[in-house]
């Protein structure tokens, strides 16, 4: 069964920056979409980012502009730098395969990784 382990969350203030790292147990050579997902307390999970094995990528309109995903096909492993971050970023952020208009989550979710942006 295919692992998904994210990390790099925290506590962080208004205007801060993170950058979460997904590492993925099988090579990500073969999965053409790879998305980063976040859920607030209360509410449903949603896709912020996109990126495709032609690098394309794109975001929510929440996070344009503030956040970068990027993949490292040699590491199997999925990032997302979050910048200039906001109290309602807060969430649990996931990786899985999808993105916007281009497939759904196929593999089993992670634990996640808190982020809380708070002063």
């Amino acid at each position: 069964q295919v692992q998904l382990v994210e990390s790099g969350g925290g506590l962080v203030q208004p205007g801060g920056s993170l950058r979460l790292s997904c590492v993925v147990s099988q090579t990500i050579f073969s999965i053409n979409t790879m998305g980063w997902y976040r859920q607030a307390p209360g509410k449903q999970r949603e896709l912020v980012a996109h990126i495709t094995l032609g690098d394309s990528a794109k975001y929510a309109d929440s996070v344009k502009g503030r956040f970068t995903i990027s993949r490292d096909n040699a590491k199997n492993t999925v990032y997302l730098q979050m910048n200039s971050l906001k109290p309602e970023d807060t969430a649990v952020y996931y990786c899985n395969t999808g993105g916007f208009q281009i497939g759904r989550p196929r593999l089993s979710w992670g634990q996640g990784t808190q982020v809380i942006v708070s002063s």
